[in-house]
This record gives C-alpha cells, structure tokens and sequence, in this order.
C-alpha cells in the first residue's frame, strides 16, 4: 500500500513537473526538439550560405601565410569573425566539407535548444520564492520558443553564422549566471561573447544586474578575456586597427533612411553610435530594475543603426524578446516574440517596398524599447512580502530550495 502510494505520489510529482511520466524529460522540451527538427529539415538544403566566410577564416588563423595568423584581420577586414569563433569552426575542419558543414549546422541548432532550456532555468531562479506557478511558465517558454527557433535556424542553418550563434550562446549563459549571482562568470561568458562577435559589447550592461559589490570583480574578468583574445592581433599587426573601419553597404530597407542617411555605405559614426546606444539603453533597464531587457535593447541598437537588414540579425532580437517574455514578464502569452518573428521575419517576406520593410524596423524598435523601459510591470516579491530582490542577493537561501519544475 505504501509503495503504491510513493509509485502515485511520483507519477503525479513528474506531472506537475512537465515532465513525460517515466522519462527525465519534458514535454515542451520534447515539442520545442521536433519544432527545431522540423525547421532544420525544412532550411538545411539552402542553408550553409556564410559558412565558407568561417572556413577560410580559421585556415587563414591558423596557417603561416603572410596574410594569416596575427595579420588575419589587418588583411581580411571583411572577416568580421572573433577569434573564439575561428576556433571553435576548426573543430569541422578534419571532417570533408559538406559533412562538416552539415554537422555545424546540427550543432549550431541544438545549442539553440540549449538556449531554451538555460532561459527556462533562469525564469524559474528568477520567480524562485515567489509563488509562480511554473507550469504556467513552462506554457509560455513553449509559445515563445515556437517563435524563436524559426529565426534561430535562420542564423543557425540557413546563414551558418557561428560567430552570432556563439555571441547569443555566451550570452544566454551569462544572464543565467545574472540570476545565480555569479560575477566571475558572468564576466567571463560576456567576454566569450564579445570574442566571438565584437557587436555583443552592447550586451556587457547586463554586469550591472549583479550586486555592485561585484561589479568591479566581473569587468576585470571580462576585460580580461576580451583583451587575452584581440590584443595579440593589434600588436601582431598594426594594421589591425583598419578592420574596425570595414564598411558594408547601406541598404534600401535599413532604419537608417528614415533618419536621411542615403550615405552607400556604413557612416563613419554608425558602429560607435550602435554600441553607444545598446550600452546606453541597457544600463537605463538596470536603472529600472529591467535587467531582463538588456538583450533586447542591445539587439534594437543593432538593427535600428545597421546599414544591412540580412533576416540573421532578427536572431538577437528574437533571443531578446523570449529573456523579456520569460523573465521580464509574467503573462502567459509572450507577445513579443510573435511581434517580433511577424515584423521582422514576416515583414521581410511579404511586404513589397524596400522603405516599408525599413519603417517596420523602425517602429518594432521604438515600440519594443519605449515598452519595456516605460510599461509599468508587477514588482516580483518574496514568500515574506519583501521588495523585489536584486540578483545574487539572498543566494544562500536560494541554493538551499529545489530547482523548480520549469528547467
């Protein structure tokens, strides 16, 4: 009788956990996997457009050419491609190049996953003593994760861009580290990010989420790390100094002709005024108490300043929206990440004019930003009717409870 109702009160415990009855896993986790398998299947024949850039990259980094190694950059200014993702791309390279390309492809998409999974973590440490109903979280990571793997296999197959999917990857992990308290790695993560991608600088406000007792211990690690991976290059080979002027052309759909810049390519002031701007509006949604934002206003800087508008770029934004629909907010429904795969994804697809397609990426990031620095939202509150707590704070008290069903 006894073991009966211990059998029951299991069968029950994994329910309300989400979980499949005898599996360790998940529902929405096993939804989100076939949804990912699906996108795959369905891009993986176009996809693989960029990856050649990754390909010559790390031959070039690691070759004795005169052009290669520490004067990679300073000869390929086209190469915007940190060093770790360089790296990271000469794990493929024993394997022939479709198979390694395939196998990219596949990895870069379950990471994607893994971004899912770390965001729902995050959620649940967030609320963790508050009373939220997790399963209703789990419900709304679901309907948001619906809405991110499309743009993730975008950037992740269709483009093969390692580089941005490791730069949202490391960041990902850093605001899950944000929510434990742990400044070293989170200063370590967001180096790893910018070492894969310089543009994920705009992301480094999220260091000041954490206790301001950390803070300076978190920029060491993170200037650091950032300094270990690009310095060489720049003493190597001063010549490095004119990548950071390579320029793209100025597209007809970017944000940037509402502003009159009709300039055909990149503006001399565009790159500092994108990074000026992400860091400027995350440390505003710190301020707020909206560090779950940080990623969306970095990624908005981007698109709104950026002379291109490839569909990859939709991919930060979309990471941004499911941290602010997840952890930012408690409603069921996550809004933004529809909003934002129908503007920005959508828009691109159906909308006829090159100066339509440009003025909904204005509005999304108008709309997007003025909402979450400005919309009032319900102050998260602990078991004993305390303040909203910053993170890392009570962290004893946090470790000693049960990670909660919504991982």
């Amino acid at each position: 009788m006894r073991s009966r109702r211990a059998a029951r009160a299991g069968t029950d415990y994994e329910a309300a956990a989400g979980r499949i009855v005898g599996l360790p896993v998940r529902r929405h986790h096993v939804l989100l996997l076939a949804w990912t398998v699906l996108w795959f299947l369905l891009v993986e024949p176009s996809g693989g457009f960029s990856w050649h850039y990754l390909r010559q990259g790390e031959e070039l980094l690691f070759s004795d050419r005169p052009d290669g190694g520490l004067a990679l950059y300073a000869h390929h200014p086209e190469l915007q491609i940190g060093p770790v993702s360089l790296a990271v791309a000469r794990l493929f390279d024993p394997f022939p190049p479709h198979t390694g390309e395939l196998l990219a492809e596949a990895v870069m998409s379950g990471l994607g996953l893994a971004m899912l999974v770390l965001v729902g973590r995050t959620a649940a440490r967030h609320y963790l003593g508050t009373g939220t109903n997790h399963r209703r979280l789990q419900q709304r990571l679901l309907i948001a994760g619906l809405a991110f793997i499309p743009m993730w296999v975008e950037v992740s197959v269709r483009f093969a861009h390692l580089d941005d999917v490791l730069a949202l990857f490391f960041t990902t992990l850093a605001a899950y580290e944000v929510s434990r308290g742990r400044a070293a790695l989170v200063g370590v993560y967001l180096a790893l990010a910018v070492d894969s991608k310089p543009w994920a600088l705009a992301f480094a406000p999220l260091i000041l989420a954490l206790p301001r007792v950390r803070w300076l211990r978190t920029v060491l690690w993170f200037v650091g790390l950032v300094a270990l991976a690009w310095l060489p290059f720049y003493l190597g080979d001063l010549d490095t100094m004119a990548a950071a002027k390579f320029t793209i052309p100025n597209q007809p759909a970017s944000a940037l002709r509402w502003f009159g810049v009709s300039d055909p390519a990149t503006p001399w002031w565009d790159r500092p005024a994108q990074f000026a701007l992400g860091l400027s509006l995350g440390a505003l949604a710190v301020w707020r108490g909206r560090w779950p934002a940080v990623v969306l206003l970095g990624a908005d800087a981007r698109i709104l300043l950026d002379p291109s508008v490839y569909t990859y770029y939709s991919a930060s934004i979309l990471l941004g929206t499911l941290l602010w629909d997840t952890v930012g907010q408690r409603r069921l429904v996550p809004w933004w990440s529809w909003i934002a795969l129908a503007a920005l994804y959508g828009g691109t697809l159906f909308l006829p004019s090159d100066p339509a397609r440009g003025f909904v990426r204005l509005a999304f990031v108008v709309v997007s930003a003025g909402y979450v620095l400005l919309w009032p939202t319900r102050r998260r509150r602990g078991r004993g009717g305390g303040s909203r707590r910053v993170a890392g704070q009570d962290g004893a008290r946090r470790r000693t409870e049960r990670e909660p069903a919504a991982v």
